[in-house]
């Protein structure tokens, strides 16, 4: 239910940037920063990174191995 919770906030906060802003940090940098931090939920965050990462490490070596497959 945390998890559910964390993921819900971060989605709802995405949309809250003013349009013409420009931020120096990218998605990824944020999202690092707020699962090292103190903050509540920040686990949450970092779990969620962590199965990102890997669902995309994944993909990388399946794109690798149907590619080589065409060869």
């Amino acid at each position: 239910m945390r998890f559910a919770t964390v993921i819900f906030l971060l989605i709802s906060l995405a949309g809250c940037g003013a349009a013409d802003s420009e931020s120096s940090r990218t998605d990824a940098q944020r999202d690092s920063a707020i699962a090292e931090s103190a903050v509540p939920g920040a686990a949450g965050v970092k779990s969620a990174l962590s199965v990102s990462d890997s669902a995309n490490a994944r993909r990388a070596l399946e794109d690798s191995i149907m590619s080589a497959d065409d060869q």
